[in-house]
């Protein structure tokens, strides 16, 4: 269905298997997404304080510091049981949130599902990588990443009614059925075997070691892997470029998760404590956000790779600004709070969901790895932003933590100018 999305340009594969992949991405970020936009409704559930729960929420985030291992990991093993794996792992814990009788297993629960979605948002980043040159990779992944909205369009509403009916507990027992059902069908459906996974592995490594650049190898149509890499991305390059390269997109990143989080772990609350909405309401509102993000979403298929990167993340950024300015202002009506909050998430999608073909140059070869340093920055920037934003919140309502996110946007659309883009001659 979605395989419409690219043309011939794209090889066979990536256009059959493109669906699978992001209805795998849908199932893992609907159980990701939930806790967030639910946090007042699972303190309730426990009788703790919303503090207590997002600072669960914030340890739980510290899983991403293990990024760069899993990147490597990835690297080295078979994309398809990676990627298989990291499902299982994901609807284990979820099982685990399901079962939690206090706030102590859930946090663990949180932590363990952090862990394995890293595992496999790498190693889906790493088979899109390998298979499609950067130029068109802003595309490809852009599709892949309809599944983040698709989270809060269709899972995270899903788990909001489920909750309505019964508890929160039967929102992640729902979501963990339906990660573990994609794990098999992609053990089942995605093409290689065992045996010719762990051949392109290998490949893989050897294309690290002896880059075409290098051997002097003239037709990279020749090596499958090299197909889908560029030759800015095969050149190696000295240890001081990739660290000028790694840090100002690791800044970026790191500033647009803390924007994005100060809004993600306190509306929900707002929206309970200001309007008295309910969870059968949030599970609206979620799907209405997941509206708009699905729009940023599909922005990005249609302009990153034809504006540039690097320039598309600083639009998404900078749409942040005033729409998260004036939702610290306007916050009491809640028509307006609304639409801006819409706003200001849509440009947190179309900004993160650009940024990440920049990650998967970083490091010739190596996207997977790449991809796992750079969400090490993520990862720092939400642990460190939930529970001071749930404090501020508590203290200031909804303006105090927006304020803080519109620094940081402000912030990522600065920072990012200074990352370099393969291709671009800045």
């Amino acid at each position: 269905m979605l395989s419409r999305l690219l043309d011939d340009s794209y090889s066979p594969q990536v256009r059959n298997r493109i669906t699978l992949l992001t209805v795998c991405r849908l199932s893992a970020n609907s159980a990701y997404r939930f806790a967030p936009p639910f946090l007042a409704t699972i303190a309730r559930g426990f009788d703790v304080s919303l503090g207590r729960v997002a600072l669960a929420l914030s340890i739980s985030e510290l899983g991403g510091l293990a990024a760069p291992i899993m990147g490597r990991f990835v690297d080295r093993w078979p994309r398809r049981s990676t990627i298989s794996l990291g499902l299982a792992g994901i609807g284990a814990a979820a099982t685990l949130a399901a079962a939690s009788p206090n706030v102590t297993v859930f946090t663990v629960a949180l932590f363990s599902l952090a862990l394995a979605k890293i595992m496999f948002d790498i190693a889906i980043v790493g088979w899109v990588s390998e298979r499609v040159s950067f130029d068109k990779r802003g595309r490809a992944l852009g599709v892949t990443e309809l599944a983040w909205a698709g989270g809060l369009l269709i899972g995270v509403p899903i788990m909001g009614l489920a909750t309505w009916a019964t508890s929160w507990h039967a929102g992640y027992a729902l979501v963990a059925v339906a990660v573990i059902t994609m794990s098999i069908l992609v053990a089942r459906l995605l093409e290689g075997g065992v045996h010719a996974d762990i051949a392109v592995s290998r490949q893989r490594a050897d294309l690290r070691s002896n880059p075409p650049a290098a051997t002097g190898i003239a037709d990279q149509a020749d090596r499958p892997l090299a197909a889908g890499c560029d030759d800015d991305e095969l050149r190696r390059p000295s240890s001081a470029r990739v660290a000028q390269g790694i840090a100002p997109l690791m800044l970026a990143n790191l500033c647009l998760m803390v924007a994005a989080q100060s809004a993600f772990v306190t509306f929900g609350s707002w929206l309970e404590d200001e309007f008295g909405f309910s969870a059968g309401a949030l599970a609206a509102v979620s799907f209405g956000l997941g509206i708009g993000e699905l729009i940023a979403s599909s922005s990005t298929v249609r302009f990153t790779d034809a504006w540039g990167k690097r320039r598309s993340v600083a639009v998404g950024a900078s749409l942040m600004v005033p729409s998260g300015l004036l939702l610290a202002a306007l916050h009491h009506h809640v028509g307006i709070g609304l639409v801006l909050l819409a706003v200001y998430v849509l440009g947190f999608e179309f900004a993160i969901v650009s940024s990440l073909p920049l990650a998967t140059s970083i490091l010739p070869g190596r996207p997977s790895t790449g991809i796992g340093i750079v969400f090490v920055a993520g990862t720092l920037g939400r642990a460190a932003t939930s529970v001071p934003a749930a404090r501020l919140y508590e203290r200031h309502s909804l303006s105090a933590p927006l304020l803080i996110g519109t620094v940081f946007a402000l912030a990522c659309a600065i920072s990012i100018q200074f990352v370099h883009e393969p291709g671009s001659s800045a």
